[in-house]
């Protein structure tokens, strides 16, 4: 089942809150509704949305204390915050982007603008999509398919082994440190150690077998796929050991 992202909306005026989440409905996204900060904090206990509509004026905590204390959370901090007010000065623009917000609208808005923005923000945090296909050599990714052949012969690799050799293929001849990797495959939003690229590399290697070469380490700087790998040559193994012949004086 395709993922509908899931977009928080904190909201305190009911009419607001509804129209925004129809619309959400009807551009492919799944709305919750929260009316101030601490039904907003029970939602994202439960689970984490994909972006948050945050109003500014809130019963309680003001949507910018909101954003402060969510940017503040490693659980929270790179949800996507959209902060939304009939604020519109430029000093009051300021606060809440320096607050965290990822972007700001003003009330009122058009239902188009808003989507555009949502999108946005979204594409920014997203990880690359595996959308399209890719030759390297003899090497073949085919994304509609699913499918990665080498020589002809196809190959079985897992899903983040797939996403990760798409993108290394898709910008072949260029060296990708770890963070790099780490922001592109699995998206800045995900928390985690980036030696775990190492695992998928070393998994991604032995996936493709002789073709494994054409993923390079470069040192000190991270990795790169290659049409021509560099072949080391093996080294020369040395002549069984001969009996030594043995000259006798006459």
């Amino acid at each position: 089942m395709k993922h509908l992202p899931r977009v928080l909306i904190v909201e305190d005026e009911p009419a607001i809150a509804e129209l925004i989440a129809v619309n959400l409905r009807h551009n492919g996204f799944q709305p919750t509704w929260a009316e101030e900060g601490v039904a907003a904090q029970r939602e994202l206990d439960a689970v984490l949305p994909d972006v948050i509509l945050l109003d500014w004026m809130l019963p309680g905590q003001s949507g910018v204390t909101l954003a402060r204390k969510w940017r503040a959370d490693p659980r929270t901090k790179a949800i996507p915050i959209l902060m939304l007010t009939a604020r519109g000065d430029e000093p009051d623009k300021v606060t809440g982007l320096d607050a965290g917000a990822d972007d700001y609208i003003t009330k009122p808005f058009s239902t188009q603008e808003l989507m555009a923005r949502i999108r946005s923000v979204l594409r920014r945090r997203a990880p690359e999509q595996v959308t399209d296909s890719v030759t390297i050599a003899e090497l073949v990714l085919d994304a509609a398919s699913y499918r990665v052949a080498y020589q002809g012969q196809q190959l079985k690799i897992g899903p983040t082994e797939f996403k990760l050799l798409h993108y290394l293929m898709k910008h072949a001849e260029r060296v990708h440190s770890r963070g790099q990797l780490l922001d592109k495959v699995w998206g800045d939003h995900v928390f985690i150690e980036e030696r775990t690229v190492d695992v998928h590399i070393k998994r991604l290697r032995e996936a493709l077998g002789s073709a494994g070469a054409m993923v390079e380490t470069v040192r000190g700087a991270g990795y790169r796929l290659t049409a021509q790998p560099v072949v080391t040559s093996a080294p020369v193994a040395a002549p069984l050991a001969m009996p030594m012949a043995v000259s006798v004086a006459a």
